[in-house]
């Protein structure tokens, strides 16, 4: 069996790295690891170019759109309530999002430094950027990185079947270098466009936890995100259902 390289991939499919990369973890491009590389099988390659514009997308294995499946399958309140139950847990804030970095919910526990951030010009949107970036990120397994507001996040995956449909986050973390200087200071300002003084005045509002802690998060934080996923799937297979009762009874009349 011949392996192709990521680059070799990327030049078949005419996507970026990050893409190719995408595909892979969530299941719609054939690959094995490697070590910590990917590698994809030619033969399984070569048959999915008649497709390719399919691979490529960014849409679920069945047609559906797995980020819209997410919020279709998974209630907002009981989003809401793994958000909190994790934010609990954990001592940080959280978040459930989808993979564009759409808050499904509210932040949960959010600490003094976000909230003044956003409490000030930042809006949903422009949070989001933050957010996918961290959906971005070619490792699975979670582990604490800096944030684009400069705090820690760590984030998990939710799965609808075999697809990537959303993340758990969690944050709000000091890193151990804290606070950040003035000119990170002032690229935070300039990006969320908020003024200086205010993260200045709200710059040692985050959460201070040590390492220790930051391991126990990121050990965990999978089994919320596995939680989330079983409760969608259920949730999505009930609504099946319940569509095809309705289906016979309208057969029926």
């Amino acid at each position: 069996m011949t392996l192709l390289t990521t680059r070799q991939v990327q030049e078949i499919f005419k996507v970026d790295r990050s893409t190719i990369y995408r595909m892979a973890e969530d299941g719609r491009l054939p690959a094995v690891k490697v070590g910590r590389q990917w590698r994809f099988p030619s033969e399984r390659v070569e048959s999915l170019l008649g497709q390719s514009g399919q691979v490529a997308g960014t849409t679920a294995d069945n047609g559906s759109d797995p980020a819209a499946a997410l919020e279709t399958f998974l209630p907002p309140d009981t989003a809401q309530a793994v958000a909190d139950l994790a934010a609990d847990l954990f001592g940080v804030m959280a978040v459930v999002t989808d993979m564009a970095g759409h808050a499904l919910t509210t932040v949960s526990n959010p600490c003094g430094y976000f909230t003044a951030v956003y409490d000030a010009l930042y809006t949903p949107d422009r949070c989001s950027v933050g957010w996918r970036r961290l959906g971005e990120e070619i490792d699975l397994e979670p582990h604490f990185v800096p944030s684009h507001l400069g705090f820690l996040c760590a984030r998990s995956f939710i799965r609808i079947g075999s697809n990537l449909a959303g993340m758990v986050i969690v944050g709000g973390v000091a890193p151990q270098q804290w606070p950040p200087g003035e000119a990170e200071i002032a690229a935070v300002a300039a990006e969320t466009g908020t003024d200086a003084a205010t993260i200045l005045a709200h710059i040692n509002e985050v959460f201070w936890i040590d390492q220790s802690h930051q391991d126990w998060i990121v050990r965990n934080l999978s089994r919320v995100s596995d939680l989330i996923s079983l409760l969608a799937d259920g949730h999505g297979r009930l609504v099946k259902k319940l569509d095809s009762i309705a289906a016979l009874a309208g057969a029926a009349t």
